[in-house]
């Protein structure tokens, strides 16, 4: 029997217009596209570190 997966959702609540282009590369990465975006992930380390890369852009719900 398999355990069901832990899921983190996140919110784009800044434009990444003006970041480093690994910052807006790690959005897209994320799933996220326009201002208030969500998207619902895995959590697992990958995306708990991608998420702390871009903390100042996201908010986690």
């Amino acid at each position: 029997m398999t355990t069901p997966q832990q899921t983190v959702k996140i919110q784009l609540v800044r434009s990444p217009i003006g970041c480093k282009e690994a910052h807006r590369a790690t959005v897209r990465g994320l799933g996220l596209r326009k201002m208030g975006s969500t998207s619902e992930l895995e959590d697992t380390p990958a995306v708990r570190g991608m998420i702390n890369k871009i903390s100042y852009l996201v908010k986690v719900l």
